[in-house]
């Protein structure tokens, strides 16, 4: 089971994954030929997986699903709560057809102590991922660990963190997922941190310094590309931009303002762009 080729994260139609949002998701990854669509489960018990399945499966569009978790079920308080809601999410995501689950599984958006991560909480965090991983193969699913800027979550920051987990778990099926927005925030380049990855790296978000437009910001997309070239990168390459935002993640991701001034701009410029770049470097 793998990802490969250019997605799009829901969030450019709808953060609520309903009947609605799938219909409209779908039909527009139809339209602009994205390859997979990266659905975001904020609610994942309240996701009609058989219509979203039905409707992918038409359309022959592939998928991914991504989520955080709650903050009064993560591994370092709560870890019978913590797997528990990544099986749920692990079985909605499998009856969707999704090729892997990603994103803050491993912890959640906003998930800080106010001072550095302890031995104690990797070693928590491994413990639950490990069994969530192993479910998630047991679902013929990849599982992926994001690593976030250090005001959504206070363990993965960087690839080099990423990978040390990755490594802590060891399971076949876990990976790395960088994204060019918060590695803008945290590494020393963001060829570094490609680099860094590189054996573990198997998805990756294309989004914008301002989570806007990318190719309108101030990514070095150049070397984004390069380095992906020089590692060989199959994997799936999702542009996240965040146009529709409601307040209980506005408030989480800090976005308290329009990011583009239409989903049609970033769909049609912010889309060719990157793909012209993915072609430029031979990845496409």
């Amino acid at each position: 089971m793998s990802v490969s080729g250019f997605g799009v994260h829901t969030a450019m139609w709808a953060m609520e994954w309903d009947r609605p949002a799938a219909e409209l998701a779908i039909s527009e990854a139809v339209k602009h030929d994205i390859d997979f669509l990266e659905i975001t489960m904020l609610d994942p018990m309240g996701v009609d997986t058989a219509h979203t399945r039905n409707l992918l499966e038409k359309a022959e569009v592939d998928c991914v699903c991504s989520l955080g978790l709650p903050l009064d079920k993560l591994p370092t308080n709560n870890p019978e709560g913590a797997l528990d809601f990544l099986t749920m999410a692990i079985d909605k995501s499998a009856e969707i057809g999704a090729k892997a689950m990603s994103g803050v599984i491993y912890g959640g958006i906003g998930q800080r102590t106010g001072s550095r991560p302890t031995q104690q909480e990797y070693d928590a965090t491994a413990r639950v991922v490990e069994k969530a991983a192993a479910y998630a193969q047991s679902k013929g699913m990849l599982y992926g660990l994001e690593a976030v800027n250090r005001y959504e979550n206070h363990l993965l920051n960087t690839a080099d963190q990423a990978v040390m987990l990755c490594e802590m778990v060891g399971a076949e099926n876990i990976f790395v997922h960088l994204d060019t927005y918060h590695m803008n925030i945290e590494e020393k380049g963001i060829a570094q941190g490609i680099l860094r990855a590189r054996e573990h790296l198997k998805y990756i978000h294309l989004s914008a310094s301002d989570r806007g437009t990318p190719g309108r910001d101030t990514i070095a997309w150049d070397e984004v590309f390069a380095a992906l070239a020089a590692i060989e990168f199959k994997g799936g390459m999702a542009m996240e931009s965040f146009i529709t935002v409601p307040p209980q993640v506005a408030s989480a991701l800090s976005v308290w303002r329009d990011v583009a001034p239409s989903r049609e701009e970033v769909l049609t410029d912010g889309l060719s762009y990157l793909r012209m770049k993915a072609n430029q470097y031979g990845l496409i």
